[in-house]
């Protein structure tokens, strides 16, 4: 069998295995999708799009993000505009309760049925954790039932203890990249870490929120790696962020992901996890542009966060909504639970 077909052959794999059987594919399969060629492309998305219906249903869920703490954070995370070890125009910042209830407002505005409240940290001390608490019981006073998560760097059991007791429906933890490739891009914390952390939140009954970023030196093996580690992980959401090179990082002059490379590594990731939400978040618009921010959620996306990014700037939730509406992809309502 020549190379051609035996790469052709993976997509009939996966549609016997994923599609039909609900089974994800391994690591060494992995490979073999994230090497097809661009002239396969069309029909590699359309089986994750297939996938995606088949195990995940045709809703898609909209989520809203905002920083409580920006700016200043020890860590070395070297694509990371907020890390204060690295000289980037970020600055060190909190947002008020008022401001945090407002945004809560403008985001469920939008048909957002996730509002995530994040912190530039390694992990949250107790006026984080207060500003939280306090943020959470504004919004519900402000009448605002959307369902917020939270990302606040490494936790304790007790915090984990304290989340729950808040209310917060999900956490946001990336592990990043490949367990092999994370020293290459992190070196005050272990991998390790994250993964306990993912693990305390999961045993306390929090919806599990993690990801990571494409483009950052990684391998082809190492994408196939880490998209397995992340299914062995089981997490109910996995936001698919594309490398922004922001200036003053070690990685500023890393180039940015073609769009074919990173569609095809959604396929993948969808082929890897079939039962799962997938996010398009930061590093789309710049990767993929619109036409092919619409390719993505016609090949395995089934959630994306609108607006901007933290540091970074999307683009106006009004187009993301309307392309949404133009696919006929009808947006997850509330929880009737809440």
């Amino acid at each position: 069998m020549t190379a051609a077909a035996e790469r052709t052959g993976i997509l009939k794999v996966a549609r016997e295995q994923v599609l039909e059987r609900g089974v994800g594919l391994s690591q060494e399969q992995l490979v073999e999708v994230l090497t097809l060629g661009d002239d396969r492309l069309a029909e590699l998305l359309g089986l994750a799009h297939e996938v995606r219906m088949r195990w995940c249903g045709p809703e898609v869920e909209v989520e809203g993000i905002i920083s409580l703490k920006t700016g200043g954070c020890p860590e070395d995370c070297h694509f990371c505009s907020q890390s204060g070890r690295f000289p980037t125009p970020v600055r060190s910042a909190w947002l008020d309760i008022p401001g945090l209830v407002k945004a809560a407002r403008q985001t469920l505005a939008t048909g957002a049925t996730e509002f995530c409240i994040v912190a530039a940290v390694r992990g949250p001390d107790k006026r984080l954790l207060s500003q939280v608490r306090d943020g959470i019981k504004a919004i519900r006073e402000d009448g605002n039932d959307i369902q917020i998560a939270c990302s606040l760097g490494m936790l304790t059991q007790e915090q984990v203890d304290e989340l729950v007791e808040m209310g917060c429906h999900r956490y946001n933890h990336n592990l990043e990249t490949a367990r092999s490739h994370f020293p290459n891009v992190v070196t005050t914390h272990a991998w390790e870490e994250r993964w306990e952390t993912l693990r305390m939140v999961r045993e306390a009954g929090m919806e599990v929120c993690s990801g990571g970023i494409i483009g950052m030196g990684e391998s082809i093996e190492q994408r196939a790696e880490f998209a397995v580690q992340l299914a062995e992980l089981e997490p109910d959401e996995v936001p698919m962020n594309f490398l922004i090179p922001n200036p003053g990082t070690p990685y500023e002059d890393y180039p940015i992901v073609e769009g074919p490379e990173a569609l095809r590594t959604v396929a993948a990731f969808r082929l890897a996890m079939p039962r799962t939400m997938l996010r398009f978040a930061g590093g789309r618009e710049l990767t993929l542009g619109d036409l092919g921010a619409e390719k993505g959620m016609l090949g395995g996306i089934n959630a994306i966060i609108v607006g901007n990014y933290l540091t970074n700037l999307g683009r106006p939730a009004s187009q993301d909504l309307d392309m949404l509406a133009e696919l006929k992809m009808p947006i997850k309502a509330l929880n009737e639970t809440l």
